[in-house]
């Protein structure tokens, strides 16, 4: 299995595409196999999407109404809200896996390879990329 990781800095963005990352190690790796993603954070998580036509927007709108930054939440350390991070992965898993053929990332058409973090608290993550393949 190869494995890389990838460091990234949130800072002030949301959802970022990681996607021409990912067919990069993909590509470097070759062959046909499984292409895993992994975040290895309790408050940010993953999401194949489409991007550039708002739907990053949307999607920041629609978990504002699903996990509300203000305090409710049992979790109460860091920012206000910062409980709500904490459920993020429950709606954006952790982890997902891509088909790779040739080297190349079988996505769909619109399909992007997204991370998702809301968590303002900590703009530094890892993501972790690994390939599985299947000779």
């Amino acid at each position: 299995m190869d494995t890389t990781e990838l460091r990234i800095d949130t800072a002030g963005r949301h959802v970022l595409d990681l996607t021409d990352r990912a067919a990069a190690f993909a590509a470097r790796a070759g062959g046909d196999g499984l292409l895993c993603v992994f975040v290895p954070h309790a408050t940010a998580g993953l999401a194949v999407m489409e991007t550039g036509s708002g739907s990053e927007e949307d999607l920041e709108e629609v978990m504002g109404r699903l996990l509300p930054r203000d305090d409710r939440w049992a979790h109460r350390h860091g920012s206000r809200g910062h409980g709500a991070d904490h459920l993020l992965p429950v709606f954006a898993s952790p982890s997902l896996t891509v088909p790779v053929q040739a080297g190349r990332l079988l996505l769909g058409t619109w399909q992007r390879i997204c991370l998702v973090d809301l968590n303002d608290d900590n703009p530094q993550r890892r993501v972790r990329l690994s390939f599985l393949s299947g000779r």
